[in-house]
């Protein structure tokens, strides 16, 4: 190829990214603001979709235009699509409390209307995002990667007339992947699917690290926890940077890949230096002989007064702290070019000043 042939390709690659017209749902939220900033950042021409009433304080500074709509209104949906290249699809119910409707309404079937609106435009490269949860987030010795059967249901004690709102959160996950994913193979979509373990970072205040040190600093003396369990996490920054190379490497058809840091860390030590980081003393842990009964029971009570905010421990979030949780990112390496960039310490210590600083600690 001649070398003017080789500079008018780069042109016009850099030309169609330029034309490029990016819409990020649940811009406003924690992983999707990261992600909205980092577009902005590198010029993309960036709308985020937020809902009327939302809090834009995430988004403040940035020249992104705001596209006011719902992903459950497939109408508004689809007239605020128009005119979009690629659609990067963030928003989610991610809680552990709540009605299996709630969490189906916005997991399943709003990510099937971002599909289906997008396909009404004729926008044909889409990210989704999806959760590690859609894999199975059992005590595991194994690592699990985007060939694992998904197994999404965790078996709680007492799961078949006792539900836990964890895994409704799992199960839509899981239910929405993999029909956008049927979706996309049907109406010849580039549709990729990312991934995420658990995400820490500046803005988290519902994953949990942040309610961990909030605790801890209250100064009990014990909470629950254990040194032999692995725990695989991600810096948000890592992994808005993630989503950017996704878009950026345009792949065909259906992908899906697993987002983590390289290396998974021990929990203990995960929590060890978020206090460290922040000058407070780490609890010490409680054996989950001890703490589980008190999660169910706790668990139970909230949903028979039928409470809207969950307890401070359910069955679902005593697991977590005792369950070996990893993941491969290998694909990720050898197919996006990915891997994380911060260390643990650097992420933590980004994450613990940010909180600093608005007096949240």
């Amino acid at each position: 190829m001649a070398l003017a042939d080789i500079m008018q390709l780069f042109f016009l690659r850099g030309m169609k990214k330029i034309m490029d017209k990016v819409l990020i749902t649940g811009a406003a939220g924690f992983i999707g603001s990261h992600v909205a900033e980092l577009f902005c950042n590198n010029g993309i021409d960036t709308g985020c979709l937020v809902r009327n009433g939302s809090n834009l304080e995430n988004l403040k500074g940035l020249s992104a235009r705001m596209e006011y709509g719902d992903i459950e209104d497939y109408d508004r949906l689809a007239e605020v699509l128009k005119g979009y290249s690629c659609v990067i699809h963030i928003a989610a119910y991610a809680r552990d409390w709540g009605s299996y409707e709630r969490f189906f309404r916005t997991n399943t079937e709003g990510t099937m209307n971002v599909l289906k609106a997008c396909s009404a435009n004729g926008i044909s490269d889409i990210i989704i995002t999806s959760s590690c949860s859609v894999y199975g987030e059992e005590d595991c010795p194994g690592i699990k990667d985007e060939n694992s059967p998904h197994n999404s249901h965790y078996p709680y004690f007492a799961d078949r007339i006792f539900k836990s709102a964890l895994n409704y959160y799992r199960d839509t996950k899981a239910e929405g992947k993999l029909r956008a994913m049927e979706y996309a193979k049907e109406k010849g979509m580039n549709l990729t699917v990312i991934e995420p373990v658990w995400v820490y970072g500046e803005r988290e205040f519902n994953t949990g690290f942040y309610e961990y040190l909030k605790t801890a600093k209250s100064g009990i003396p014990f909470l629950p926890g254990s040194v032999r369990n692995k725990f695989h996490t991600v810096y948000v920054k890592d992994l808005a940077r993630a989503y950017f190379t996704a878009y950026s490497k345009k792949l065909k058809g259906v992908q899906s890949f697993i987002i983590g840091s390289r290396e998974v860390e021990y929990m203990d030590r995960i929590y060890s230096l978020f206090c460290s980081k922040a000058g407070i003393k780490k609890p010490g842990n409680l054996p989950k002989a001890l703490v589980y009964p008190l999660g169910f029971s706790a668990e139970l009570a909230y949903t028979l007064l039928g409470l809207k905010n969950p307890p401070l421990l359910t069955r679902g979030r005593v697991n977590m702290f005792y369950d070996n949780i990893e993941y491969s990112t290998k694909r990720a390496a050898e197919v996006l070019g990915f891997k994380s960039e911060f260390s643990l310490e650097e992420g933590i210590e980004k994450t613990v000043k940010w909180y600093k600083d608005r007096g949240l600690i």
